[in-house]
C-alpha cells in the first residue's frame, strides 16, 4: 500500500467578469473600461479582461478587484507589467503606435473587398438574433449578410430572419444536415469576392470584418485570413476551464504562412491546422476556396465526423499554394458552452475533428500522404517538447502563472476524463469521416 498521501481534489474555477480596459499606449492612460459586450461593467472579484492600446487588442489579464478600489486602475497597473515583461516595442505597441485608430479606416487607402458574411444556425434563434444585431453594426463599407438554416425542424429562424432582419439579412435554407455543407451552400449564395463565416454563438467587434479582410486586399495571394476569439463569459466552471487551456484563442500577434515558406517551429506544417484559427472567425477569397474544392461535407457539426471543417479548409488553401494570415485585430466574442457536458461534448468533437480533417485531407488529396509521413517524426519530437514544458513542478503545481486563455500555462489541471474523451475522439475520428462519406452530401 503507498504511502504517499492523496493530493487533494482542487476546487471547481471560480466564476470571472470580463471585461475591456483601453490604453493610451503601453505605459499610458486609461482611455475606457467597460464590460464584454452585453455584460455589467465589473465592479469588484476576478475579473478577466482584454487590453487594447488605442483600440488594438493587445493582451489579456487576470486581477483581483477589491470592494471600493477603481477596477480599471488596478487591472490597468498589471496590463502596464503584462506590456513592459514583454520588452520594449512589443509587437502590439509597435502596431498601435504606427496605425491609427479603427474607427479612423485604413491608414494605407485600400478598401476591403466586397464580402459575404455567412452564419450557419439550427434552432438557436435567441442567439442567432445577438449575432446578427452586432453583424449589422459593422464599419465594413460593402458587405452582405446571409443566414443558412440548416435541417431546420421548426420555422423560428425562418420567420426571425425574414421578420425583423427582413431586407438586411438575406435567408438561405439547407436541409442537408453538416456545417460544412452549410458552408459551402452559403459560399454558393455569396455575392462578394471574400467570404466570411461566424458562429451564431458570437458577438463581432464592430471593427471584426473590416479588419478580416482588409489584408485581402493588400495581398492578392492570400486565400485566408482568420482572427481572434475571446470568451464573452467565464461565469461557470465549464467555461473558466476552456478558456483557461486556451480556449479558441490564437493570441495577439499576427502571423502570415506561406506554404512556399514553411514555418520552422511546426515540423508538421501545413497539417498543424489547428494552430491557424477557427471556424468562428475566418475569411477566405472566393476563387481560393473553390481551387482548393469547398469544404468537406463529410467534416463538420451535425456529420458523423463531428467536426473538422475548418480544419481541412485550411490546409486545402495552403496545399493549392494560397497564403494564410492570422490576425488579432479582428475580434469576436464567444459564448462558450456553459455545463460540464457541454464540455465533455466538447472534448471528444475536438479528438474526432482533429483526426476526421486529417482523414479528409489525405483521402481527397492522396499525393499529401508522403509529405505527412516524412514529416511526423519532428512533428511527434516537437509535440513531447511542447508537453515537457507544459509539465507540473515537483510540488504537483503547474508551470508558470498566466491567465485563462494563455496557451501553457493551465491555470486549472486539465481533468483526465476530458484527455481520455479527446483520445477516443480521435480513434474515432476516420471513423465518424468515412460513415458522413459514405452516407452522402453536397460536393
Amino acid at each position: 500500500m503507498s504511502s504517499r498521501p492523496d493530493r487533494p481534489i482542487p476546487p471547481p474555477p471560480r466564476a470571472l467578469s470580463v471585461a475591456e480596459l483601453d490604453l493610451d499606449g503601453a505605459e499610458g492612460g486609461v482611455l475606457s473600461f467597460r464590460g464584454a459586450p452585453g455584460g455589467p461593467r465589473p465592479v469588484a472579484g476576478e475579473v478577466y479582461a482584454l487590453v487594447r492600446l488605442r483600440g488594438r487588442p493587445a493582451a489579456t489579464v487576470v486581477g483581483t478587484v477589491a470592494e471600493g478600489e477603481d477596477a480599471a486602475e488596478v487591472l490597468a497597473g498589471l496590463a502596464r507589467e503584462r506590456l513592459a515583461a514583454a520588452g520594449p516595442g512589443c509587437a502590439a505597441e509597435r502596431l498601435a503606435a504606427a496605425r491609427p485608430d479603427p474607427r479612423e479606416g485604413s491608414r494605407e487607402g485600400l478598401a476591403p473587398p466586397r464580402v459575404s458574411v455567412v452564419v450557419a444556425t439550427r434552432e438557436r434563434p435567441e442567439q442567432l438574433a445577438r449575432a446578427l444585431d452586432s453583424l449589422l453594426a459593422q464599419d465594413h463599407p460593402d458587405h452582405e449578410l446571409i443566414v443558412v438554416d440548416n435541417a431546420p425542424r421548426t420555422t423560428d429562424t425562418y420567420e426571425l430572419v425574414t421578420g425583423k432582419y427582413a431586407g438586411r439579412v438575406r435567408y438561405v435554407r439547407e436541409d442537408t444536415p453538416g456545417l460544412a455543407v452549410a458552408h459551402n451552400t452559403g459560399v454558393a449564395a455569396a455575392e462578394g469576392s471574400v467570404v466570411a463565416f461566424t458562429d451564431d454563438d458570437v458577438i463581432a467587434d464592430p471593427h471584426w470584418l473590416t479588419a478580416l479582410t482588409e489584408p485581402f486586399a493588400a495581398d492578392p495571394g492570400l486565400g485566408c485570413v482568420t482572427g481572434l476569439i475571446l470568451p464573452a463569459r467565464l461565469s461557470t466552471p465549464a467555461q473558466v476551464l476552456l478558456e483557461s487551456h486556451g480556449g479558441f484563442a490564437k493570441g495577439f500577434a499576427g502571423r502570415l504562412y506561406d506554404p512556399a515558406e514553411p514555418p520552422a517551429d511546426e515540423p508538421l506544417f501545413p497539417f498543424t491546422a489547428g494552430s491557424f484559427g477557427s471556424g468562428a472567425n475566418m475569411a477566405f477569397r472566393v476563387e481560393a476556396l473553390r481551387a482548393a474544392g469547398g469544404f468537406d461535407p463529410a467534416t463538420g457539426t451535425g456529420t458523423a465526423a463531428r467536426g473538422g471543417d475548418d480544419l481541412y479548409a485550411f490546409v486545402a488553401v495552403l496545399t493549392a499554394g494560397f497564403r494564410l494570415r492570422y490576425t488579432a485585430e479582428a475580434l469576436v466574442w464567444h459564448h462558450h458552452r456553459d455545463t460540464w457536458q457541454d464540455l465533455r461534448n466538447q472534448a471528444y468533437g475536438y479528438g474526432a475533428g482533429l483526426t476526421a480533417y486529417l482523414t479528409a485531407t489525405l483521402a481527397r488529396n492522396p499525393r499529401l500522404l508522403p509529405a505527412l509521413l516524412a514529416r511526423l517524426p519532428r512533428g511527434l519530437a516537437h509535440a513531447r517538447t511542447m508537453t515537457a514544458r507544459r509539465g507540473r513542478t515537483q510540488d504537483g503545481e503547474p508551470h508558470g502563472g498566466g491567465v485563462p486563455g494563455e496557451h501553457g500555462t493551465h491555470h486549472h489541471p486539465w481533468p483526465r476524463s476530458l484527455s481520455r474523451l479527446e483520445r477516443r475522439g480521435m480513434f474515432y475520428g476516420p471513423i465518424g469521416y468515412l460513415k458522413a462519406r459514405t452516407k452522402g452530401g453536397k460536393r
